[in-house]
């Protein structure tokens, strides 16, 4: 039987995930910016959108949900670490290795099953944990071209562009891309026509 007390000291560590910026929006000056939370949220809601038709290799729907849901989730002991932080690849697997295992802990069998998701999603061991990744890499893209529009500045974000370009596997997010592209393209040439106008 799972301890209260620790199940409420873990429902605490995942509430921070609902106040903490997304690092790399942080040091862009974005205003306002999205937190890990609500990044981990409509990762979790993509998942909704495989259908028969656009999801050839049957991939399971309810395991993408879950590993979107865990991926972040060391996030909220270690903060969100990106290259820019200083710190090498293998600390920060280090460090949310470490963080997953105490989270683990204080859920029991339900910490198990969050940890070996994790295990799943940073080793890209499975085909849903592969999916996973096209979606935060999505997600991170759409958010980006939210936030080129909300700013009207155009090319503002490129450089989450050029990092995720050519890395998406699924078809279905491979049409998404294409679709978040035209939309893009169709947004700086709007701009640039209304600038001279």
């Amino acid at each position: 039987m799972m301890d209260n007390q620790k199940i409420l000291e873990f429902l605490e560590l995942v509430g921070r995930l609902k106040h903490v910026k997304r690092t790399g929006w942080v040091l862009c000056d974005i205003n306002d910016c999205e937190s890990i939370a609500g990044h981990m949220y409509r990762m979790g809601l993509m998942t909704f959108l495989l259908t028969d038709e656009n999801n050839p290799t049957n991939l399971d729907r309810s395991k993408c949900l879950q590993i979107a849901l865990v991926h972040d989730l060391a996030e909220c002991i270690v903060g969100d670490i990106t290259p820019h932080c200083g710190v090498s690849p293998e600390e920060k697997h280090r460090q949310e290795d470490e963080a997953m295992k105490k989270i683990a802990m204080l859920t029991g069998f339900a910490g198990d099953r969050m940890y070996d998701l994790y295990k799943e999603y940073e080793n890209q061991s499975s085909p849903e944990a592969k999916f996973a990744k096209d979606l935060d890499r999505y997600d991170m893209i759409l958010q980006a071209f939210e936030y080129e529009k909300r700013e009207k500045a155009p090319k503002k974000l490129e450089e989450f562009f050029k990092a995720t370009e050519g890395k998406f596997d699924h078809p279905f997010i491979q049409q998404l891309v294409i679709e978040l592209y035209r939309q893009r393209e169709e947004f700086e040439k709007n701009c640039i026509t209304n600038e001279k106008l």
